[in-house]
């Protein structure tokens, strides 16, 4: 099945743990100005609710994802203390 590129690069939040190569979870993606879910796969286990950055898509609504902190969220800190 083709992949769905327009998924690559998209953050989520995942609603089912990853657990690495032994299986995927599931992530709730922002995609095409809305949400969409798909089976998530990520080389280490990832925990239920961690944002992730979706970095390949394997076709049939399966992507691969790594563990994603936003770097803006470094000058919203950095707001508040000042």
């Amino acid at each position: 099945m083709a992949s769905d590129e327009a998924v690559v690069g998209c953050t989520g939040v995942l609603l089912i743990g990853t657990r690495g190569p032994a299986g995927p979870g599931e992530v709730l993606a922002r995609v095409r100005g809305g949400t969409e879910t798909f089976l998530a796969w990520s080389a280490e286990p990832l925990p239920k609710g961690a944002t992730v950055l979706v970095v390949e898509s394997r076709g049939t609504r399966q992507v691969d994802v790594i563990e994603w902190a936003d770097p803006l969220d470094a000058f919203v800190g950095d707001a508040d203390a000042g």
